[in-house]
This record gives structure tokens, sequence and C-alpha cells, in this order.
């Protein structure tokens, strides 16, 4: 739908009133493709939403707008934003509906929309499923085991490990074995094998009718490399806005460029001094080489007004970034002046260091700074050990990002694996996974009704045929008279189907877990996220690529507190940001780490990973320097321990010119000056040798 107005219909309000210079000249360009470095803090996700509404008010089609995104959640936010700005701007009442944008999302997701369409001229089942994380991992493991690679008499690579090598392959577009020699070289005499354990694995997805979560950006690219339908998807789209572009892989950067290879309409935004995703391919040259990648090149615009950190802090953060050799410059500036630096706190270990930080949160908390506004990063989960059991003592209630997804945990599974082999019934993991939930079948009598299922031409008619064990048939019946039903319905009785499925498990999860409580909890939740999606096939997708973060099995005590300190590491701290935040470890090897530093490339990705955590502070930035940490084997302490020196990203004249150095004692106080003359310890040492 295009938005057109009457001359006197003017737009009550400037959807751009509030943008400074630079955000406008972005959201107004014209024309060829446009890159907008914007700094961090320098408020990116706005100038995107203007960017968009202008599109819109000047007559873009809002169904002609490709948004993509990195996460669910930003996707929602571009579309609230966006909304806002368009509903002020044309003056609609509070009952009206600003126009949509049906066509933001994810990669992943808005790949699944459009391979869903194209799915009979790909080849592909309309109905094919896809595989979460775990579940390619237990296909992984399946089709390792059939190849006869789980009975070697050496180490082979486990389930994970392979699915990491085989998504590592699929979004770099690189070969195997260059991919074994950078990021898996103890797996590289194993290359022979990975290559036919992944073409097994390939096979048995197809065999299945499955994509896992990289298959949907690879067979994205592949159809925009058939010109009939590259041209069709281009010519659908006016407009292709990407957020976050320093987070592409090479595959998404190829689906972009493929879409638009002229770079008409398309608009890139993104910071390349926050691209500190390689371990999920994650290419910042995609960035670097964007505006070469057309002719004419593309316009380039720096947004670098900072609007959440001090100038101090900034400058900080600015020094860091400067000695990066190849980069978009820029400096972060900011109108919050301050005459307080960000402090460089030398402690001895990191017990001095947890109670020093320990310390600091409390006496910020007694100014009136709440917990929540204050938070721990860090570089890798396991060094916040010491500083957790600190903050345990001192009764300091915390929240740390992490841990297993929703999807993960058993009883949600259980009930996803049924409405997944309903809606594919060539999904062999899902069935098994199903099959065996009933009492009295087993994995031989299983395999048997699936083998069954896959050579019927009606697999519906060969679950009818099954005949179970006699002690397994009352709770088959109730299972295929379920099955056969949610087939029949074929999401029409959405989401009514999904807790037919609940009422049907419920005696099961009884009767196979000790606290069924808090699990069941966990499905009634899961039923209410279905309301929100208006079919089945949209929420297993939406499930499967945007999973809510913690269930029941993960779930700590309920947190009785009204307020909590967070402790995060850095990578699941970015696009967040606290009034205060302390810095764990800022020593040669852990920033960076002692992994991170075998190429180059790998070393600048350690000092923006730096650079991200010292910019999530607004007010206060505390980096912390042990000289001497422990080595933790078996998430415990040993008697080993190294001295680390500072980051190697913070040079001493760096250290002088832009922060605060102290080294408080070892009980966290700061130190005071002894007495003058209270020991001559030249005569001393003389002495002794009288």
């Amino acid at each position: 739908m295009s938005v057109s107005m009457n001359p006197a219909d003017a737009p009550l309000a400037d959807p751009l009133e509030t943008l400074n210079p630079e955000q406008r000249a972005a959201a107004c360009h014209q024309g060829g493709p446009l890159l907008v470095v914007a700094g961090a803090g320098s408020g990116k996700t706005m100038t995107l939403a203007a960017r968009v509404a202008h599109l819109v008010l000047q007559g873009a089609d809002p169904q002609r707008i490709l948004l993509l995104t990195f996460s669910r959640r930003a996707a929602l936010e571009m579309q609230r934003r966006t909304g806002h700005l368009l509903h002020r701007a044309l003056g609609l009442k509070g009952t009206q509906a600003a126009p949509a944008l049906p066509w933001a999302g994810t990669f992943h997701s808005v790949g699944a929309r459009l391979l869903r369409e194209s799915a009979e001229a790909l080849g592909l089942s309309p109905q094919f499923s896809i595989l979460d994380r775990g579940d390619a991992e237990d296909l992984m493991a399946w089709v390792r085991q059939e190849q006869g690679l789980s009975a070697t008499e050496r180490r082979f690579p486990m389930k994970g490990t392979c699915l990491s090598i085989y998504s590592r392959c699929v979004n770099s577009q690189a070969p195997l074995a260059a991919v074994l020699a950078q990021a898996f070289p103890w797996c590289a005499e194993w290359e022979d094998e990975l290559k036919r354990l992944f073409k097994a694995y390939a096979a048995a997805k197809q065999d299945q009718q499955a994509l896992d979560y990289d298959d949907l950006l690879l067979s994205w690219l592949l159809m925009l490399q058939e010109p009939t339908l590259a041209a069709a998807q281009s010519a659908r789209f006016d407009h292709v806005l990407v957020d976050e572009y320093q987070d592409t892989n090479r595959l998404q950067a190829g689906i972009l460029h493929a879409l638009k290879p002229t770079g008409e309409g398309v608009t890139v935004v993104g910071d390349d001094a926050q691209s500190i995703y390689g371990f999920r391919a994650a290419e910042v040259r995609n960035m670097l080489d964007f505006p070469a990648h057309f002719t004419p090149p593309a316009r380039v615009l720096t947004l670098e007004r900072n609007y959440r950190s001090t100038q101090p802090i900034l400058d900080a953060s600015n020094a860091v970034m400067a000695l990066a050799p190849e980069r978009f410059a820029k400096t972060l500036w900011t109108d919050k002046a301050s005459s307080a630096q960000p402090r460089l706190v030398t402690v001895e270990d990191d017990a001095a260091q947890a109670r020093w930080v320990a310390q600091q949160i409390l006496a910020r908390r007694e100014e009136g700074m709440t917990l929540k506004r204050q938070a721990v990063l860090f570089r890798t989960s396991h060094h916040s050990a010491t500083l957790e059991l600190e903050l345990t003592r001192r009764r300091i209630p915390f929240v740390k990002f992490g841990g297993l997804k929703f999807l993960e945990a058993s009883h949600v599974k259980d009930v996803l694996a049924l409405l997944r082999w309903a809606d594919n019934p060539r999904c062999r993991l899902a069935g098994l996974r199903t099959a065996l939930l009933v009492p009295g079948i087993g994995p031989a009598h299983a395999r048997r009704l699936l083998d069954a299922m896959d050579a019927a031409s009606d697999p519906a008619a060969a679950l009818r045929a099954y005949v179970p064990p006699a002690a397994a048939a009352t709770d088959w019946q109730a299972l295929a008279t379920l099955w056969l039903a949610l087939r029949q319905d074929a999401g029409t009785g959405w989401p009514g189907e999904l807790q037919r499925i609940v009422d049907w498990y419920a005696p099961h999860l009884e009767r196979l877990n000790d606290h069924p409580v808090p699990r069941l909890a966990d499905l009634a939740q899961l039923v209410a996220i279905a309301g929100s999606h208006r079919s089945r096939e949209r929420f297993l997708t939406e499930l499967a690529l945007d999973p809510p973060e913690a269930g029941s099995d993960t779930a700590s005590d309920p947190l009785l507190d009204e307020d909590y300190l967070i402790l995060s590491t850095i990578h699941s701290a970015k696009g967040q940001e606290w009034q205060a935040v302390y810095l764990l470890n800022v020593v040669d090897g852990c920033i960076p780490g002692d992994l991170g530093v075998g190429t180059p490339e790998e070393i600048e990705e350690e000092r923006r990973l730096l650079y991200v955590a010292m910019t999530r502070a607004r007010q206060h930035l505390d980096l912390m320097v042990p000289q001497r940490f422990y080595v933790t084997q078996q998430g415990r302490h040993g008697d080993r321990h190294l001295y680390g020196p500072r980051s190697r990203f913070i040079p001493d004249a760096m250290a002088a010119e832009h922060f605060e150095r102290i080294s408080p004692r070892a009980d966290g106080a700061l130190p005071t000056a002894p007495p003058a003359g209270l020991l001559d310890l030249r005569a001393r040492l003389r002495g002794q040798w009288d």
C-alpha cells in the first residue's frame, strides 16, 4: 500500500524534527546506496526508523520496503518507532493504525517466508520443518552414528562441534580445510570423515523435508543465483534497509548484493568498531568494503554525536579505537561534560577485584544508584565466579545473562516435537521423540513405525495401520487419535490444537518428572505465546528462529527482591547501557583472550570487544586490572596462577592521558600515605650484615 497525501492534508508533525543534522541527512538520503556509520550511542535505531517513515511519507509503499535486522525484538522495535513517527506525521487518531511494515524481520525469518512462497519452484515441500539448534545437533548425532563415526578408536568431534564446523563453513563460505585450520585445528585430521558426515547430514535433512538455521540463508542465496527468481525478488522490494550491518556474514552480504546489484534503494547501518561476532562468521570486511562494492561508490554518512556517555568515557573509548589499523574514522562527542575520568583499578588478584567491585556497587547504591543501573561485564562467563561468591556473601542479589534457551527444556521440546511431527510427518526426529514418550514403545518399535511412514505415499495411512506392542496399546491409541486430528485440522484449529497437545502430554510429564508444576507453567506460557501467532507454521518458524531465553529447567530460585545487579558477558551486553559499568580482568590473557590472538584479525576483534564494553557506561566506568589471576579448570580455581600485564589495548601513554589510575588496599579501601620516617629501611638492610 502506498501513502499519498493531498497538499491540503499536510503532516501535523515533522518526523525528523528531533534529529541532529547528520541523522537528518541519513533519513532524507535519495538515490543510490547509503552506508550510515553509526557510533555507539549515536541514535542509530531512531535514525533508521526516521528514514523508513520519511520514505513512506514520500510515497514509498510499505509493502515494498524490506527491513532486515538481527533479532525479532529489534524488528518489532523498529516497527514501533516507525509507526509512532507516522502516526504523528499523518495526524492519525489514537484508534487509527499507522501503515504497517509486513517485511520487517530477521534475515532468517524473511528467508523462511520467501522460501515457503517459492517452495514448489525450488523443489522444496511447502511444509518443510525448521530445525532449531538442539534438533540440528540431534540429527547430526543420528547421522554421525549411522556413519560409524561414534565407534572410532581416536577422538572424533562430538555432535555440537560437528554442527559448529558445518555452520562455520556454510556462513563463512570457506572451504572445510580452511575452517578446520583456522578455528578447529584439532579436528583437521578428520577432514575426509567430516565431509562424508556433512554430505549425509544434508541428505538426511532433505529426506525429512527439513532445513536447519543455516540452510535458510544458504537456500535464499542459492535461490537468488537463479536469474528469474532473482529478478522477481529484486523487483518486489523498492527499498532494502539492513540494521547492524557489521554483524553480517558472507552469506547475508551475498543475499543483499544479489537482491540489489546496483545498490539502488539500499541503506545499511552499523558500526565497524562494534563488530564482535567473528565466532559466528560475521565479517567486518562486509562493512569496510561496502562503499567500493558499487559504481559509483555508496555514500557514507557518519553519526558521531553520542547521547549516552560522558565526554571522558568517550575520549578513552575513542583512544582505544584510534589505534586500530583499519576502520571508518570517527570521533564520538557529547555535550555531557564531566570531570570524572574512567578509572584503571589495579588490584592484587581476582579476590581483591571482587571485593573492590562489590564495595563500589554498595557505595553507589547508598548514593542513590539502584543495582539495576549498574552492571559488571566480563570477557568469558567463568570470569565472574569469584565475584559471584563475594556478592552472595554480601547478600547482593544479581542476575547473570546467559544460559540455555527455553526450547532446550525437555518438556518444551516434547510438546513441540509432536506439533512438528503433525506439521511434517517426514520429520523423523520429531516422530522418534514423540513415539518414545508412549510407555511400552522403545527405539526399535519407533523406528519400525517411522520407516513405514517414510515408505508410504500417505503417512497417515501407515500410522493407522501400525500395531504397537500390547503394553502400549491404550496410550498409543490416544496419541494416534490426537496426531490424526492435528493432521486433519491442518492449522485451522490454531492455537487450540497446542492446548490439546499439552492436555495429552500432562500425564506423561507427571510420570517423567519429579517437579511437574513449574514445567506445566512453562507449557501454559507456550500456549499463551502461540496465541500471538496467526498459524501453526508461523509459530513453529518464529519459535525456532527467535526462541525465548529461559525455562523452569534452568531458572534459579525466584528473585524476591526489588532490585538486582546485572552480570553479563560483553557479547550479551551489546546494545545495552548502564549508569555504572565495571569491567573485569582487563589484562592480556583475558582481553585479548589467550585464544583470540592467533591472527591480526582476531586481535582486532578483541580490541573492538573492549570498545563495546567501555561504551556501555553512561557516567562511571571502572576497568579492573588484577595483577594475578588463577587458571580455571573444571569450573574451579586451581593453584596455578598467571601474572597478566594490563591489556595491550591500553598502553601507558593512553592510560596516563585518559584514565584515573588507582591501587586500592587488599581490603578494598583506597590507600592512604603512611607517616614519614616510619622505618629506615636502607639502614635495616645494611645492618643485617653487621
